[in-house]
């Protein structure tokens, strides 16, 4: 009991609580405080410290994000005695922060208990990255910086992933960006401006432009999940250059 009823008034002590009444009041009374917490802790969470907030006469949470559990191979429960653990440290160092992040927030469930094995972000990895975002990235800005005077005007529109990030689901909102992606690589496979531009270069110039365009939309839309990612894709397309290799292969 003592141990969470120290533990949960973080959530307020972090913000000053009771002495800076100021960034209190504008981050829990008047912001929208979210907390999130793994499956097991629900009820501490839930009840315990939502008790605590109402005996306190301070104002609840208005919404808790309830995880599931990143497990083993099979559902297993991760234990170092078991051996099955993954490091994140190692994973970053070989492949990259970005890739961590890609795999946590595509492939682990929101909601769900999900497995995290070297097997499965191995091909995550290669499918999602290596010849999903990377090639494409790859193909378009290779043809952009070939056949283009300059940087294209960039789209207003962008990928509208607000309805999932509103629902909390933040694998949706990944899976939409991803969906988007494999849309522009169908799109390139079927109108072929590689081919189109040797045979009319304006029309070749007006495919090659719209695909960048859409490449630009997608890299706004991974800053918030992969910031480096986006933040190099959308450098390439400002200076209308293709980037080092995004994510080399394994």
């Amino acid at each position: 009991m003592y141990v969470w009823f120290d533990a949960l008034t973080n959530y307020i002590s972090t913000l000053g609580w009771p002495n800076d009444t100021e960034t209190f009041e504008n981050f829990w009374v008047n912001g929208n405080p979210i907390q999130y917490c793994g499956k097991d802790n629900t009820r501490f969470q839930g009840l315990t410290w939502q008790a605590m907030l109402i005996a306190a006469g301070l104002p609840n949470t208005k919404h808790i994000v309830v995880n599931g559990h990143i497990t083993a191979d099979g559902g297993i429960k991760m234990s170092k005695s078991l051996g099955n653990v993954v490091d994140p440290l190692e994973i970053s160092k070989e492949y990259g922060v970005d890739a961590l992040r890609y795999f946590l927030l595509a492939e682990i469930s929101s909601f769900e208990d999900s497995p995290f094995t070297i097997e499965r972000f191995n091909d995550a990895y290669t499918a999602g990255l290596v010849n999903g975002i990377g090639n494409l990235t790859a193909r378009i800005m290779t043809l952009a910086e070939k056949h283009l005077e300059g940087p294209v005007v960039l789209p207003v529109e962008k990928i509208d992933i607000q309805s999932h990030m509103d629902a909390f689901d933040i694998q949706g909102a990944v899976k939409e960006i991803i969906r988007v992606s494999a849309e522009l690589d169908k799109e390139i496979q079927i109108t072929q401006p590689f081919k189109v531009i040797k045979e009319d270069v304006e029309l070749g110039k007006a495919l090659i432009t719209k695909n960048v365009q859409t490449l630009y939309t997608i890299a706004q839309a991974l800053i918030p999940f992969m910031p480096h990612t986006g933040e190099v894709i959308m450098n390439a397309v400002l200076e209308n250059k293709k980037p080092e290799n995004l994510f080399v292969r394994k």
